[in-house]
């Protein structure tokens, strides 16, 4: 039977008061009217409502920018070309408009001040699960997993902050250069999907910063690098952890034949690698005497003939020893696609714009960094998604992913996300790369720049010079 007066406390003859999981659920509700964007419909699959566990939302009040609408405003505003703080807050009141809310301020303070208090943590726990453990391996090398790593450097805003832990170069005037970063990442060759990396300043080389990442090997995944990361204590600690090793070789010379214990197949070499007198990492601690004095690996020699590039010869190096189980000629295509950690930087740097970074402090940029990775790891899994059979994820497009996925962002708000996800996935599978094989191009700019004079001097002796030059009794 239907009461006369439905939520009503008839004894008072008033209504109901709510109970408090009433309360939540109204603000809830309330929270996800007023969203800043619908890309946590989109992604809930990679980055799930329960990533904003409890214990993050601690201390925090249930707001405008509340701790979800935050962290997907700043997707949003790395995902969009335009990257500025203001065009999260014009997308937000846009959304309000239309559904005729209340608008907020035109002000980014509060959507500034909201990012500043992102639990950091929070954002290396979303990090840690946006790579696919499922992920299907390469069909190379008998389907195991090969991770490469490689490094690159990054600018961010010159401020007193980021100069003090990431100083410019020497050679620069105070006031003329911008900050640098140091990162070393490691990606899944066959998925792209970046999986750890570590931040330095201008002094730090790759290669201490990998070993900081050895924990996201597992045993049988082999690790791929170039000439940069030969080193003898890496292989044996890597061999230790059941992982195998294929780089290229750098300082040591190569074995000549007569040298080597055995000839495996035509230019394909077993030989011993001997443990060098000193090595720098270890050489004031008895560490480097635990080593064993040799280990053997396989030389092998590849022979470049491409049209319209120089005749190069040069030799990799691995712990692959069965000749049988992994061919020389697979070992040289799985190394020639090392290339693919170049390309992976360039979507984060050049179509993402990771190359300059925009927040003032440390702290806000290694938050920066966190959500470059988060948003690059979500576009890359929405790549492996979208591929058809016989279509690796490499051959889509990152940047149509990220343009498609702006364009679905609107759509969402119309229809239901479940139903919409598909046609996403349809879209980016289509959205595949033309092969240009051996493809020549200069290394050549035709447009030419502003003529503008570099900048030299400080930007406060510049005013003054302008100023003095506008008015002579200044002088």
């Amino acid at each position: 039977m239907t009461p006369l007066f439905p939520g009503w406390h008839l004894p008072t003859l008033r209504k109901k008061p709510k109970t408090e999981i009433q309360k939540y659920l109204d603000n809830e509700r309330l929270i996800q009217a007023r969203s800043i964007t619908d890309l946590s419909n989109i992604l809930s699959r990679y980055i799930p409502k329960s990533s904003f566990d409890d214990k993050f939302k601690k201390g925090t009040r249930k707001r405008l920018f509340s701790l979800e609408n935050t962290f997907w405003g700043f997707f949003y505003q790395l995902l969009n070309p335009d990257g500025g703080c203001q065009s999260v807050v014009n997308q937000l009141r846009a959304s309000l408009l239309i559904r005729d809310k209340a608008l907020p301020s035109n002000s980014t303070s509060a959507y500034c001040q909201a990012r500043k208090k992102l639990p950091v943590e929070l954002l290396k726990s979303i990090f840690q699960i946006t790579p696919e453990p499922t992920i299907k391996s390469n069909s190379l090398l008998g389907g195991r997993r090969v991770i490469v790593a490689d490094g690159t450097g990054v600018s961010m805003a010159d401020t007193q902050a980021n100069q003090t832990d990431f100083p410019q170069p020497l050679g620069q005037k105070i006031g003329c250069g911008f900050p640098q970063a140091r990162i070393c990442a490691c990606f899944d060759l066959y998925s792209g999907v970046a999986l750890s990396y570590r931040v330095g300043n201008k002094k730090s080389h790759e290669l201490p910063l990998f070993r900081k990442q050895f924990g996201i090997f597992k045993s049988n995944d082999i690790f791929l690098g170039d000439k940069g990361f030969v080193c003898f204590a890496d292989m044996v600690n890597l061999k230790t952890m059941g992982v195998d090793s294929i780089v290229g070789l750098a300082k040591r010379k190569p074995v000549k034949i007569q040298d080597a214990n055995k000839i495996l197949g035509e230019n394909d070499l077993l030989v011993t690698w001997n443990k060098t007198a000193k090595n720098r990492t270890y050489d004031n601690s008895n560490e480097w005497n635990k080593y064993p004095s040799s280990i053997p690996v396989r030389q092998i020699k590849v022979k470049m003939d491409i049209p319209g590039y120089r005749p190069k010869d040069f030799y990799i190096v691995t712990t692959l020893l069965d000749h049988n189980k992994y061919p020389a000629e697979e070992i040289k295509k799985v190394y020639l696609k090392r290339w693919n950690v170049e390309l992976y930087f360039r979507d984060l740097k050049t179509t993402l714009g990771m190359d300059i970074l925009r927040c003032k402090t440390p702290d806000m940029v290694e938050k920066e960094m966190l959500m470059y990775f988060i948003v690059y790891n979500s576009l890359k899994r929405l790549a492996y998604n979208g591929t058809k059979k016989k279509i690796n994820p490499d051959d889509i497009s990152f940047k149509s992913c990220q343009q498609i996925l702006l364009g679905f962002t609107h759509a969402f708000r119309e229809k239901n996300a479940l139903n919409l996800l598909p046609k996403l996935l349809k879209a980016i599978s289509e959205s595949v790369l033309f092969k240009r094989e051996n493809r020549v191009e200069p290394r050549v700019i035709k447009r030419r720049p502003k003529p503008f004079k570099l900048m030299v001097n400080p930007r406060a002796e510049l005013k003054l010079d302008l100023i003095r030059a506008s008015h002579p009794r200044m002088a």
